[in-house]
């Protein structure tokens, strides 16, 4: 379509001529980006346009507006280097613009080059092995999508519900992208296409966002997001185990005092809780303990500990002698590394061995 590529030149030559005359400084690039640079275009596709500026006066190169003869609108939109350079991190997988740009004018050579360095950086990330920081940047979109997914499941209007949908699945995207590490060179239309090629994403997934966005109903809306959550968190969690987490071992120094807090702060709470039948005291000490267990876990080795395996809602009598039962399981962390709990016959006999250990 030659009147488009026409179009196009007379675009860029404007601002390249208003910035020659109101801000000369300003303009470092400009690139085409979008469905002209792929060649997906279409008659009515707007130039999609990266307007690299150096500076605040830059801003006045940008433009939105309607050419009523194609009936086709456009936005002239400015980049800035620090918009780059936060791309450049790779926090999110929509980077087409700083990687994918076919650069058409140049004010400077070394504007070039400090661009090539930002597109290296991303590539040199993206070809390097899939580490654990890689996970905590895709599980940081997931959690995005977690949230949305929240908040359609209580909202009980059908245009919030039809917008925390679209965040959820929009979010669910993203984060695939990022745990394949990806970027989408093709846009919107093209999603699916990509979505298609990468490994880990759960089976059907596009087919499972197409039945949360051709759902009729409320319920249904609810029940396919569902579904597209649950399916995505499952890649997320096999994903997950197959990072190699190196651990410290266990040793005296790291798990020192350990079991004592726990003594300390959550086995009593718990038979006082079944004495008094106060089920809430009983859930939030066991989630307090839980929350420890898994710190020390995160830091160095110990055993899998199960804390709510023994939770009986109905039942806290047995709910507390199953959590004692789990502390007197964690002594067995001690034992692995020679480590004696501090126990004292009295208070005295702990005062005595305290001050013993201090300088007067």
């Amino acid at each position: 379509m030659k009147y488009l590529d026409i179009r196009n030149q007379k675009i860029i030559a404007a601002v390249i001529e208003k910035a020659n005359r109101v801000c000369p400084d300003s303009l470092a690039l400009i690139g085409i980006y979008g469905s002209f640079a792929t060649e997906d275009f279409h008659e009515k596709s707007d130039l999609d346009l990266l307007i690299l500026i150096n500076d605040e006066k830059g801003w006045q190169l940008g433009c939105a507006f309607i050419q009523d003869d194609l009936e086709v609108g456009h936005d002239i939109y400015c980049t800035t280097w620090e918009e780059l350079q936060k791309d450049s991190l790779y926090h999110n997988p929509n980077i087409s613009k700083l990687m994918d740009s076919k650069i058409v004018y140049c004010t400077d050579e070394k504007y070039l080059k400090k661009l090539e360095s930002l597109r290296k950086k991303v590539n040199d990330n993206l070809a390097s092995p899939f580490s654990r920081k890689d996970y905590i940047k895709a599980e940081n979109m997931m959690k995005e999508a977690e949230h949305c997914y929240l908040l359609a499941m209580i909202t009980e209007d059908m245009t919030d519900l039809w917008v925390q949908s679209g965040y959820a699945v929009y979010y669910i995207e993203n984060a695939i992208a990022m745990l394949n590490k990806k970027y989408f060179r093709y846009g919107t239309k093209r999603i699916y296409e990509e979505l298609e090629l990468m490994e880990s994403k759960p089976q059907k997934l596009c087919e499972m966002i197409e039945s949360v966005l051709s759902a009729n109903s409320a319920e249904q809306v609810k029940k396919h997001l569902t579904v597209l959550i649950q399916e995505t968190l499952r890649v997320f969690k096999k994903v997950e185990t197959t990072i190699f987490v190196q651990k410290k071992p266990a040793m005296a120094d790291s798990i020192s005092g350990t079991y004592e807090e726990m003594f300390s702060n959550w086995r009593n709470k718990m038979f006082v809780a079944a004495d008094k039948d106060n089920r809430h005291l009983a859930f939030m000490s066991m989630i307090s303990l839980n929350a420890m267990i898994s710190d020390v876990g995160d830091e160095v080795e110990i055993a899998d500990y199960d804390v709510f395996g023994g939770y009986n809602s109905q039942n806290l009598e047995k709910t507390a002698q199953a959590c004692d039962d789990l502390l007197k399981e964690y002594l067995k962390e001690y034992e692995k590394v020679n480590l004696q709990v501090k126990r004292y016959q009295d208070i005295d006999a702990f005062i005595r061995q305290y001050l013993g250990e201090v300088e007067i």
